[in-house]
């Protein structure tokens, strides 16, 4: 693993483990700035709880596991896409710079929205890593080339063996042996 990756994660990872442990800890703090992007969804998933407190506890517990996974380097890529995906209403419900009256609460929050977004584009960048592995879909259609490869050297082989081989056998059956 490259010194990048062994610092990079954990240092994308903090943000996420330090915002779920207030969302754990105190979600009043909040839940009411969550309410306007937890109904529309609680509307449309039904296995989500419906309490919006609920919700931020889950989603706070989400970045937790997700940070200390991703800053490990246990599962980075699916650690790093679920906190992608824990970014988004976080980031729709607290950073809402559009609704801001005062301009300098506005500029704070667009701040923190550009930042959200800075970070959605590093996790997606860490879920797109490998590692200096290999992906699976790489994997798969490298092993199906040197398969197709290895069927035709068979092949190939069949048939040069073959002839020589029926050769031999009507020589044999012609002379009785």
């Amino acid at each position: 693993m490259s010194l990048l990756r062994i610092l990079g994660r954990p240092m994308l990872a903090s943000m996420f483990v330090a915002g779920g442990m207030n969302s754990l800890r105190h979600p009043e703090y909040v839940a009411s700035a969550a309410e306007p992007v937890v109904r529309p969804v609680t509307d449309r998933v039904a296995a989500l709880p419906d309490g919006t407190e609920q919700l931020v506890r889950l989603n706070g517990a989400v970045q937790v596991v997700g940070g200390v996974l991703l800053g490990l380097g246990r599962c980075p890529r699916l650690s790093a896409l679920a906190l992608a995906a824990t970014l988004v209403p976080t980031t729709l419900a607290g950073h809402r710079f559009w609704e801001a009256d005062d301009p300098s609460d506005r500029m704070q929050q667009r701040i923190h929205f550009l930042k959200n977004v800075s970070m959605l584009g590093g996790l997606l960048i860490a879920a797109d890593d490998t590692g200096s592995a290999p992906s699976l879909l790489w994997r798969s259609r490298h092993t199906a080339h040197d398969l197709k490869r290895d069927a035709r050297v068979v092949r190939r082989s069949v048939r040069a063996t073959a002839r020589p081989a029926a050769a031999a056998g009507g020589l044999r059956a012609k002379l009785g042996v």
